[in-house]
């Protein structure tokens, strides 16, 4: 355009001011819109994971003799149980509750309300002295838990232990098993799209006191050797000036629900065996079943996050195999072209061997996995937040990188978290691994 074009519009616009109006209207219309209805960016300020006493702890020769001398164990569960914990990658220091060290045991109501104050007080009292965040502040509480729901629930009990405003939007979700955490992440994030300028907290934890099993079928016996005493308490915000000072942004949440098949709704099963004595048996197919929704979950988080490289190689292989019925094998992406860090649900060495061989991650990215099992054991829904804490306590979360959280539940569930850091990230005080990571990693037997 020249000057004479610019004199024309100008004189133009004089003489046209319903049209300007008009024009503007609809233009500040439209960018409200887009404003108000943008998703808002999550953000993780902190998080804090909760470390035991030592007089908790259990090592194997103590949890072997604890099991004999309840007396409710025969000769050929006690076998099993010693077999489970040579080949389980949990080392010497993971924590069993108070009850559980009783002879006899004493798995009561009031013990079970102990262990989960201790593990949701310990890690969100953490939590609030590390971010200045007062629990007045708080506007969005959601706790997870799978086999303990008492009454009130553990949302209703950190309301009353923190003295949390009345208008607090509260969940408590049961029932979800070891996938619970990034569900409840999930179920934050959706909530800090609706409510403003607010925090939301959520606490994932797992109780063993009264999930204790004494019977003597295989299959109930795994989780006795397996699950451990752990929890965790992150916060989340939507606030703008927020962004400086929080560690991570969230970037993607894909969950995938096979409870349509049944042999995958009963594989991670709760139910009284033959003596009444109730358990969670764990199934021989729950492997093969976690392999399919990881597959089903990689399916729809693959195109969000992979290069088009990647895309492309997984596309016409898929292709060739349809069109011609050809015996190739499916392309399994890279995705370490998509994320920096790893941290895979530490359920057990079996489950963790697994994803490193099916998604052919190096011992690097799944070292955090195996320390944490090592460590702490299968915290269950937590055990996410210990393996990012090691990451951290490594030093090795540069600012952009990105990292996957990947977790298995029952139902069957894989549901997958992708964040992204925002800055060089150092581990917070008072952080699980804080006395001990110069330690790791440990060379783990076969």
């Amino acid at each position: 355009m020249n000057l004479d074009d610019l004199r024309q519009l100008w004189l133009h616009l004089q003489y046209n001011l319903v049209s300007i109006i008009i024009c503007s209207a609809i233009l500040v219309f439209g960018l409200t819109v887009y404003i108000m209805t943008r998703p808002r960016p999550v953000y993780l300020v902190d998080y804090s994971c909760y470390r035991p006493p030592d007089h908790l702890k259990a090592p194997y020769g103590r949890f072997l003799e604890h099991s004999r001398l309840t007396g409710d164990f025969d000769e050929s569960s006690l076998e099993f149980q010693r077999k489970i914990l040579e080949r389980s990658g949990l080392g010497e220091e993971t924590y069993v509750p108070k009850a559980m060290h009783s002879i006899p045991p004493t798995p009561s109501m009031a013990a079970a309300r102990e262990e989960a104050e201790e593990v949701m007080f310990g890690a969100l009292d953490t939590l609030f002295r590390n971010t200045n965040v007062s629990p007045k502040d708080i506007g969005i509480l959601v706790v997870n838990c799978s086999l303990f729901n008492p009454t009130p629930s553990l949302s209703a009990m950190i309301v009353n232990k923190y003295k949390l405003r009345g208008n607090i939007r509260s969940f408590n979700l049961g029932g979800m098993g070891c996938s619970a955490g990034v569900i409840a992440v999930d179920l934050a994030k959706d909530l800090l799209q609706v409510h403003r300028n607010t925090y939301a907290v959520v606490v994932s934890t797992e109780n063993i006191t009264q999930n204790w099993y004494f019977g003597n079928n295989k299959s109930m016996l795994i989780p006795n050797c397996l699950f451990r005493v752990g929890g965790s308490a992150v916060l989340l915000s939507n606030k703008s000036n927020d962004r400086r000072r929080a560690k991570y942004k969230l970037i993607h949440v894909v969950r995938t629900h096979r409870g349509a098949d049944d042999k995958a709704f009963r594989c991670v099963y709760q139910e009284q065996d033959d003596a009444g004595k109730t358990g969670v048996s764990l199934s021989k197919d729950l492997m093969a079943i976690a392999g399919g929704a990881l597959k089903t979950n990689i399916t729809t988080l693959g195109p969000l996050v992979l290069p088009i490289s990647e895309q492309l190689l997984f596309f016409t292989t898929l292709v060739v195999k349809k069109l011609f019925n050809a015996s190739v094998k499916p392309y399994i992406p890279d995705f370490k072209l998509a994320f920096d860090h790893f941290c895979i649900h530490a359920g057990g060495r079996a489950v963790i061997d697994e994803l490193e061989k099916n998604l052919q991650l190096l011992p690097i990215h799944v070292e955090a996995s195996r320390m944490s099992l090592h460590r702490f054991g299968n915290t269950s829904s937590s055990s996410i937040w210990y393996e990012l804490a090691y990451i951290e306590a490594k030093g090795r979360i540069r600012n952009r990188n990105r990292i996957w959280q990947i977790a298995f539940g029952s139902g069957f569930k894989c549901n997958s978290a992708v964040w992204q850091a925002l800055q060089n990230v150092k581990p917070s005080s008072n952080g699980p691994w804080e006395d001990c990571i110069d330690k790791y990693p440990v060379k783990i037997s076969s």
